[in-house]
Protein backbone atom coordinates (compact mmCIF):
# COMPACT_ATOMS: atom_id res chain seq x y z
CA UNK A 1 0.00 0.00 0.00
CA UNK A 2 1.51 3.10 -0.94
CA UNK A 3 1.49 6.81 1.21
CA UNK A 4 -0.93 7.94 -1.79
CA UNK A 5 -3.67 5.53 -0.47
CA UNK A 6 -3.30 6.25 3.03
CA UNK A 7 -5.60 9.89 2.69
CA UNK A 8 -7.47 10.04 0.13
CA UNK A 9 -9.90 13.13 -0.85
CA UNK A 10 -12.49 13.01 -3.34
CA UNK A 11 -14.73 16.01 -4.18
CA UNK A 12 -18.59 16.01 -4.58
CA UNK A 13 -19.82 15.09 -8.09
CA UNK A 14 -22.13 17.99 -7.87
CA UNK A 15 -21.85 21.94 -6.54
CA UNK A 16 -22.25 21.71 -2.95
CA UNK A 17 -22.28 17.85 -2.80
CA UNK A 18 -19.49 16.85 0.48
CA UNK A 19 -16.05 15.68 -0.45
CA UNK A 20 -15.14 11.96 0.94
CA UNK A 21 -12.17 11.78 3.50
CA UNK A 22 -10.79 8.12 3.70
CA UNK A 23 -7.83 7.29 6.07
CA UNK A 24 -6.79 3.68 5.90
CA UNK A 25 -4.35 3.21 8.41
CA UNK A 26 -2.38 1.51 11.14
CA UNK A 27 -4.22 2.24 14.33
CA UNK A 28 -2.82 4.14 17.51
CA UNK A 29 -4.98 5.40 20.33
CA UNK A 30 -6.99 8.68 20.47
CA UNK A 31 -6.07 8.65 16.22
CA UNK A 32 -9.69 9.35 15.41
CA UNK A 33 -9.87 12.51 18.30
CA UNK A 34 -6.61 13.80 16.25
CA UNK A 35 -7.94 13.58 12.83
CA UNK A 36 -11.49 14.83 13.63
CA UNK A 37 -9.05 17.58 15.60
CA UNK A 38 -8.09 18.92 11.91
CA UNK A 39 -10.88 18.52 10.68
CA UNK A 40 -12.16 20.90 12.54
CA UNK A 41 -9.06 23.30 12.72
CA UNK A 42 -9.96 23.25 8.38
CA UNK A 43 -13.34 24.71 9.40
CA UNK A 44 -15.53 21.76 8.00
CA UNK A 45 -18.50 20.03 8.98
CA UNK A 46 -19.01 16.16 9.27
CA UNK A 47 -22.39 15.21 7.53
CA UNK A 48 -21.93 11.58 8.01
CA UNK A 49 -19.27 8.74 8.87
CA UNK A 50 -18.25 5.66 9.65
CA UNK A 51 -15.05 4.19 10.99
CA UNK A 52 -14.10 0.75 12.56
CA UNK A 53 -10.85 -0.94 13.69
CA UNK A 54 -9.21 -4.51 14.76
CA UNK A 55 -6.67 -2.73 17.20
CA UNK A 56 -3.85 -3.10 14.60
CA UNK A 57 -5.42 -1.35 11.37
CA UNK A 58 -8.16 1.29 10.99
CA UNK A 59 -11.02 2.52 8.35
CA UNK A 60 -12.45 5.76 8.40
CA UNK A 61 -14.79 7.21 5.90
CA UNK A 62 -15.85 11.04 6.67
CA UNK A 63 -18.56 13.04 3.96
CA UNK A 64 -17.68 17.09 4.97
CA UNK A 65 -17.93 20.24 3.99
CA UNK A 66 -16.59 23.47 4.48
CA UNK A 67 -18.67 25.08 7.28
CA UNK A 68 -20.70 29.06 5.62
CA UNK A 69 -18.28 31.23 7.72
CA UNK A 70 -15.37 29.22 7.11
CA UNK A 71 -11.92 29.86 5.69
CA UNK A 72 -11.34 28.69 2.00
CA UNK A 73 -10.23 25.32 2.61
CA UNK A 74 -6.80 24.44 1.06
CA UNK A 75 -7.17 20.47 0.23
CA UNK A 76 -3.75 19.48 -0.10
CA UNK A 77 -2.74 21.16 2.97
CA UNK A 78 -5.91 19.11 4.50
CA UNK A 79 -4.31 15.96 3.11
CA UNK A 80 -0.80 16.77 4.22
CA UNK A 81 -2.24 17.45 7.82
CA UNK A 82 -4.03 14.46 7.70
CA UNK A 83 -1.25 11.73 6.59
CA UNK A 84 0.94 13.55 9.59
CA UNK A 85 -1.41 12.51 11.77
CA UNK A 86 -1.30 8.49 10.43
CA UNK A 87 1.55 6.31 12.00
CA UNK A 88 3.94 5.07 9.58
CA UNK A 89 4.49 2.03 8.06
CA UNK A 90 7.72 1.60 9.12
CA UNK A 91 9.23 0.24 12.28
CA UNK A 92 10.63 3.66 13.38
CA UNK A 93 7.10 4.53 14.27
CA UNK A 94 6.86 2.02 16.84
CA UNK A 95 9.99 2.70 18.12
CA UNK A 96 8.82 6.33 18.73
CA UNK A 97 5.90 5.23 20.62
CA UNK A 98 7.91 3.11 23.07
CA UNK A 99 10.32 6.49 23.43
CA UNK A 100 7.53 8.91 24.50
CA UNK A 101 6.32 10.33 21.64
CA UNK A 102 7.74 13.14 18.96
CA UNK A 103 8.53 16.48 20.55
CA UNK A 104 6.24 19.01 20.55
CA UNK A 105 6.49 21.54 17.55
CA UNK A 106 9.00 24.71 18.39
CA UNK A 107 7.37 27.87 18.79
CA UNK A 108 7.75 31.01 17.63
CA UNK A 109 6.74 35.01 18.21
CA UNK A 110 5.02 36.52 15.72
CA UNK A 111 5.46 40.57 17.06
CA UNK A 112 2.93 42.94 15.25
CA UNK A 113 2.78 46.77 15.49
CA UNK A 114 0.16 48.65 13.78
CA UNK A 115 -2.38 51.70 14.42
CA UNK A 116 -5.53 50.19 15.64
CA UNK A 117 -8.85 49.89 13.36
CA UNK A 118 -12.41 47.49 14.29
CA UNK A 119 -11.58 44.17 13.41
CA UNK A 120 -7.98 44.34 13.53
CA UNK A 121 -7.25 41.53 15.90
CA UNK A 122 -9.50 38.58 13.71
CA UNK A 123 -8.28 40.24 10.48
CA UNK A 124 -4.49 38.91 11.99
CA UNK A 125 -6.15 35.88 13.20
CA UNK A 126 -7.93 35.21 9.72
CA UNK A 127 -4.14 35.39 7.80
CA UNK A 128 -2.48 32.90 10.62
CA UNK A 129 -5.18 30.48 9.95
CA UNK A 130 -4.98 30.82 6.04
CA UNK A 131 -1.28 30.18 6.54
CA UNK A 132 -1.91 27.17 8.67
CA UNK A 133 -0.22 28.54 11.74
CA UNK A 134 -1.96 27.18 15.05
CA UNK A 135 -1.87 30.25 17.85
CA UNK A 136 -1.07 28.98 21.06
CA UNK A 137 -1.02 31.80 23.02
CA UNK A 138 -1.80 35.47 22.55
CA UNK A 139 -1.18 39.33 24.36
CA UNK A 140 -2.32 41.91 22.91
CA UNK A 141 -2.59 45.65 23.72
CA UNK A 142 -3.64 48.59 22.94
CA UNK A 143 -1.44 52.26 23.56
CA UNK A 144 -2.93 55.42 24.48
CA UNK A 145 -1.88 57.10 21.38
CA UNK A 146 -4.10 54.20 19.39
CA UNK A 147 -1.92 52.00 18.28
CA UNK A 148 -1.91 48.35 19.14
CA UNK A 149 1.02 45.97 20.52
CA UNK A 150 0.46 41.81 19.45
CA UNK A 151 2.66 39.24 20.28
CA UNK A 152 0.96 35.55 18.87
CA UNK A 153 2.71 32.39 19.72
CA UNK A 154 2.66 30.03 16.99
CA UNK A 155 3.55 26.55 16.03
CA UNK A 156 3.44 26.09 12.36
CA UNK A 157 1.69 22.61 10.63
CA UNK A 158 4.12 22.71 7.76
CA UNK A 159 6.88 22.90 10.33
CA UNK A 160 8.34 25.37 7.55
CA UNK A 161 8.92 28.63 10.17
CA UNK A 162 12.61 28.01 10.41
CA UNK A 163 13.20 28.99 6.65
CA UNK A 164 13.41 32.44 5.84
CA UNK A 165 11.27 32.30 3.33
CA UNK A 166 8.38 31.21 5.46
CA UNK A 167 9.18 33.86 7.99
CA UNK A 168 9.31 36.24 5.58
CA UNK A 169 6.27 35.25 3.47
CA UNK A 170 4.29 35.05 6.53
CA UNK A 171 5.31 39.16 7.56
CA UNK A 172 4.78 39.96 3.86
CA UNK A 173 1.10 38.49 4.20
CA UNK A 174 0.40 40.72 6.87
CA UNK A 175 1.98 43.80 5.81
CA UNK A 176 -0.29 43.35 2.21
CA UNK A 177 -3.48 42.78 4.89
CA UNK A 178 -3.08 45.42 7.17
CA UNK A 179 -1.74 47.87 4.89
CA UNK A 180 -0.91 51.51 5.58
CA UNK A 181 -1.65 50.49 9.36
CA UNK A 182 1.21 48.20 9.56
CA UNK A 183 4.35 49.75 11.24
CA UNK A 184 6.24 46.78 11.59
CA UNK A 185 6.29 43.01 11.57
CA UNK A 186 8.76 40.53 12.80
CA UNK A 187 8.71 36.78 13.35
CA UNK A 188 11.43 34.17 14.92
CA UNK A 189 11.71 31.45 17.03
CA UNK A 190 10.33 32.09 21.10
CA UNK A 191 12.96 31.74 23.47
CA UNK A 192 12.84 28.74 26.54
CA UNK A 193 11.28 31.69 28.87
CA UNK A 194 7.95 31.96 26.04
CA UNK A 195 7.41 28.24 27.27
CA UNK A 196 3.55 27.54 26.16
CA UNK A 197 2.59 25.77 29.62
CA UNK A 198 3.73 29.22 31.39
CA UNK A 199 0.75 31.04 30.47
CA UNK A 200 -1.01 30.85 33.19
CA UNK A 201 -4.45 32.98 33.81
CA UNK A 202 -4.98 34.82 36.47
CA UNK A 203 -8.51 34.56 37.34
CA UNK A 204 -10.32 35.72 40.65
CA UNK A 205 -11.77 33.01 43.06
CA UNK A 206 -15.66 34.83 42.21
CA UNK A 207 -14.74 34.62 38.24
CA UNK A 208 -13.90 31.26 38.52
CA UNK A 209 -16.61 30.44 40.52
CA UNK A 210 -18.95 31.51 37.75
CA UNK A 211 -17.04 30.07 34.81
CA UNK A 212 -16.84 26.66 36.18
CA UNK A 213 -19.45 26.53 38.35
CA UNK A 214 -21.07 23.38 39.22
CA UNK A 215 -24.93 25.10 37.80
CA UNK A 216 -23.43 24.31 34.33
CA UNK A 217 -22.45 20.55 34.69
CA UNK A 218 -25.19 18.20 33.65
CA UNK A 219 -27.63 17.04 36.30
CA UNK A 220 -29.21 14.17 34.06
CA UNK A 221 -25.91 11.75 35.21
CA UNK A 222 -27.86 8.52 34.56
CA UNK A 223 -27.51 6.79 31.33
CA UNK A 224 -30.53 5.11 29.56
CA UNK A 225 -31.10 1.18 29.61
CA UNK A 226 -32.42 -0.24 26.32
CA UNK A 227 -35.82 -0.24 28.09
CA UNK A 228 -35.81 3.27 28.52
CA UNK A 229 -38.64 5.46 27.25
CA UNK A 230 -37.04 7.20 24.32
CA UNK A 231 -40.04 9.47 23.06
CA UNK A 232 -38.94 12.80 24.49
CA UNK A 233 -36.29 13.81 22.86
CA UNK A 234 -33.55 15.74 25.30
CA UNK A 235 -30.87 18.17 24.81
CA UNK A 236 -28.48 15.34 24.99
CA UNK A 237 -29.43 11.56 25.21
CA UNK A 238 -26.89 8.65 25.53
CA UNK A 239 -28.61 4.74 25.75
CA UNK A 240 -26.02 2.23 26.82
CA UNK A 241 -26.93 -1.26 25.92
CA UNK A 242 -24.76 -4.45 26.24
CA UNK A 243 -27.01 -6.83 24.90
CA UNK A 244 -26.96 -6.26 21.35
CA UNK A 245 -22.49 -7.32 20.89
CA UNK A 246 -21.07 -10.02 23.31
CA UNK A 247 -17.92 -8.22 23.28
CA UNK A 248 -18.44 -4.58 22.93
CA UNK A 249 -20.51 -2.15 24.78
CA UNK A 250 -22.88 0.06 22.59
CA UNK A 251 -23.40 3.53 23.32
CA UNK A 252 -25.99 5.50 21.41
CA UNK A 253 -26.11 8.92 21.25
CA UNK A 254 -28.55 11.88 20.50
CA UNK A 255 -27.84 15.31 20.80
CA UNK A 256 -28.10 18.72 19.26
CA UNK A 257 -25.92 19.36 16.50
CA UNK A 258 -23.09 21.63 17.07
CA UNK A 259 -19.47 22.87 15.95
CA UNK A 260 -16.83 19.87 17.14
CA UNK A 261 -19.45 17.89 18.31
CA UNK A 262 -17.49 14.40 16.71
CA UNK A 263 -14.49 15.86 17.90
CA UNK A 264 -15.89 16.77 22.07
CA UNK A 265 -17.21 13.28 21.93
CA UNK A 266 -13.79 11.37 20.88
CA UNK A 267 -11.72 13.49 22.89
CA UNK A 268 -13.16 12.21 26.12
CA UNK A 269 -13.18 8.41 24.65
CA UNK A 270 -9.08 9.16 24.09
CA UNK A 271 -9.31 11.08 27.36
CA UNK A 272 -10.60 7.80 29.24
CA UNK A 273 -8.84 5.47 27.22
CA UNK A 274 -11.90 3.94 25.47
CA UNK A 275 -11.50 2.08 22.19
CA UNK A 276 -14.13 2.72 20.08
CA UNK A 277 -14.10 -0.53 17.47
CA UNK A 278 -16.80 0.76 15.32
CA UNK A 279 -18.83 3.78 15.28
CA UNK A 280 -21.47 5.35 12.70
CA UNK A 281 -22.08 9.35 12.72
CA UNK A 282 -25.60 9.76 11.13
CA UNK A 283 -26.62 12.97 9.36
CA UNK A 284 -28.18 15.61 11.19
CA UNK A 285 -32.36 15.14 11.49
CA UNK A 286 -33.95 18.78 12.91
CA UNK A 287 -31.14 20.10 14.14
CA UNK A 288 -30.40 16.77 15.99
CA UNK A 289 -27.07 14.40 15.56
CA UNK A 290 -27.06 10.44 16.70
CA UNK A 291 -24.24 7.94 16.90
CA UNK A 292 -23.93 4.84 17.36
CA UNK A 293 -20.69 3.82 18.98
CA UNK A 294 -19.21 0.29 20.15
CA UNK A 295 -16.46 0.61 22.18
CA UNK A 296 -14.44 -1.64 24.55
CA UNK A 297 -12.39 -0.39 27.52
CA UNK A 298 -8.37 -0.50 27.00
CA UNK A 299 -7.72 -3.97 28.32
CA UNK A 300 -10.62 -4.98 24.94
CA UNK A 301 -13.97 -6.08 27.45
CA UNK A 302 -17.06 -4.03 27.78
CA UNK A 303 -18.02 -1.61 30.26
CA UNK A 304 -20.26 -3.38 32.37
CA UNK A 305 -19.38 -1.67 35.85
CA UNK A 306 -22.32 0.85 36.19
CA UNK A 307 -20.28 3.43 37.86
CA UNK A 308 -18.17 3.07 35.51
CA UNK A 309 -20.84 3.78 32.59
CA UNK A 310 -22.23 6.54 34.75
CA UNK A 311 -18.94 8.21 35.14
CA UNK A 312 -18.32 7.97 31.60
CA UNK A 313 -22.11 8.99 30.53
CA UNK A 314 -21.53 12.07 32.18
CA UNK A 315 -18.25 13.19 31.02
CA UNK A 316 -19.99 13.04 27.62
CA UNK A 317 -22.89 14.75 28.27
CA UNK A 318 -20.97 17.77 29.75
CA UNK A 319 -19.00 18.23 26.78
CA UNK A 320 -22.25 17.81 24.79
CA UNK A 321 -23.99 20.54 26.25
CA UNK A 322 -21.02 22.92 27.43
CA UNK A 323 -18.43 22.32 25.42
CA UNK A 324 -17.60 25.75 25.98
CA UNK A 325 -18.20 28.87 28.78
CA UNK A 326 -18.88 32.00 27.61
CA UNK A 327 -19.70 34.77 30.58
CA UNK A 328 -18.68 38.82 30.71
CA UNK A 329 -17.57 40.07 33.71
CA UNK A 330 -16.41 43.25 34.82
CA UNK A 331 -12.80 44.34 35.46
CA UNK A 332 -13.11 47.29 37.07
CA UNK A 333 -14.83 49.75 35.68
CA UNK A 334 -14.30 47.64 32.47
CA UNK A 335 -16.28 44.98 30.90
CA UNK A 336 -14.70 41.80 30.25
CA UNK A 337 -15.37 38.82 28.19
CA UNK A 338 -14.13 35.37 29.03
CA UNK A 339 -14.52 32.03 27.11
CA UNK A 340 -13.13 28.88 28.20
CA UNK A 341 -12.90 25.06 26.98
CA UNK A 342 -11.08 22.05 28.55
CA UNK A 343 -8.20 20.70 27.21
CA UNK A 344 -7.04 17.15 26.24
CA UNK A 345 -4.75 15.28 28.58
CA UNK A 346 -2.15 15.71 25.61
CA UNK A 347 -2.18 19.78 26.35
CA UNK A 348 -4.08 20.42 22.63
CA UNK A 349 -6.93 23.40 22.93
CA UNK A 350 -9.88 23.83 21.06
CA UNK A 351 -8.86 24.81 17.38
CA UNK A 352 -9.79 28.00 15.73
CA UNK A 353 -11.93 29.60 19.35
CA UNK A 354 -9.37 32.87 19.16
CA UNK A 355 -10.89 32.83 15.60
CA UNK A 356 -14.47 32.61 16.21
CA UNK A 357 -14.68 35.16 19.31
CA UNK A 358 -13.41 37.36 17.24
CA UNK A 359 -14.86 37.23 14.42
CA UNK A 360 -18.43 37.51 16.59
CA UNK A 361 -16.86 40.84 18.18
CA UNK A 362 -16.52 42.15 14.53
CA UNK A 363 -19.81 41.17 13.42
CA UNK A 364 -20.79 43.40 16.25
CA UNK A 365 -18.79 46.08 16.22
CA UNK A 366 -17.19 45.89 19.45
CA UNK A 367 -13.21 47.05 19.54
CA UNK A 368 -11.10 44.84 21.90
CA UNK A 369 -8.37 46.96 24.17
CA UNK A 370 -6.40 44.38 25.35
CA UNK A 371 -7.01 40.03 24.87
CA UNK A 372 -4.49 36.82 26.63
CA UNK A 373 -4.79 33.62 26.09
CA UNK A 374 -3.90 31.02 29.12
CA UNK A 375 -4.09 28.18 31.36
CA UNK A 376 -6.61 27.98 34.29
CA UNK A 377 -6.86 24.38 36.38
CA UNK A 378 -10.38 23.90 37.72
CA UNK A 379 -12.71 20.89 38.48
CA UNK A 380 -9.90 18.77 38.29
CA UNK A 381 -9.16 19.18 34.65
CA UNK A 382 -7.01 22.04 32.51
CA UNK A 383 -8.56 24.75 30.66
CA UNK A 384 -7.62 26.92 28.21
CA UNK A 385 -9.24 30.72 28.88
CA UNK A 386 -9.67 33.51 26.40
CA UNK A 387 -9.74 36.68 28.45
CA UNK A 388 -10.87 39.82 25.90
CA UNK A 389 -11.22 43.56 27.90
CA UNK A 390 -13.78 45.15 25.39
CA UNK A 391 -13.62 48.96 24.25
CA UNK A 392 -16.13 50.86 25.09
CA UNK A 393 -14.57 54.30 23.28
CA UNK A 394 -13.67 55.38 19.96
CA UNK A 395 -17.27 55.25 18.39
CA UNK A 396 -17.43 51.49 19.41
CA UNK A 397 -21.41 50.71 20.36
CA UNK A 398 -21.03 50.95 24.51
CA UNK A 399 -21.48 47.57 25.97
CA UNK A 400 -22.86 49.28 28.30
CA UNK A 401 -26.26 49.83 27.19
CA UNK A 402 -25.57 46.31 25.30
CA UNK A 403 -27.38 43.64 27.27
CA UNK A 404 -24.47 41.30 28.32
CA UNK A 405 -26.35 38.28 27.27
CA UNK A 406 -26.60 39.60 23.66
CA UNK A 407 -22.99 39.84 23.34
CA UNK A 408 -22.40 36.42 25.23
CA UNK A 409 -25.39 34.56 22.72
CA UNK A 410 -23.29 36.07 19.65
CA UNK A 411 -20.24 34.28 21.20
CA UNK A 412 -21.28 31.32 21.87
CA UNK A 413 -23.78 30.99 18.20
CA UNK A 414 -20.63 31.75 16.22
CA UNK A 415 -18.12 29.02 18.94
CA UNK A 416 -21.55 26.53 18.33
CA UNK A 417 -22.23 27.32 14.94
CA UNK A 418 -25.59 27.67 14.95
Amino acid sequence: MSWEDVVLIEGGKNSGDPAVVTVNCPDKAGLGCDLLRIILEFGLYVTRGDFSTDGKWCYIVLWVVPRPSSLRVDWESLNKRLLSCCPSFLPAFYLNQLTGGSKPPPLYLLTVFSRDRKGLIHDVTKVLCELDLSIQRVKVTTTPDGKVLDLFFVTDAMDLLHTQIRREGTCEHLRVMLGECCISCELQLAGPEYDIQQGRSCISEEVAKELFGSELFVKEDQPRTTSGDVSKVEKASITVDNLLSPTHTLLQIQCLDQKGLIYDILKISKDCDIRIVHGRICASVKGYRSLDLFIQNEDGKKIVDKDNQVALCSRLKEEMLHPLRVIITNRGPDTELLVANPVELSGKGRPRVFYDVTLALKTLKICVFSAEIGRHSASNRQWEVYRFLLDESRGSPSTSNRAKRDIVDEVSRTLMGW
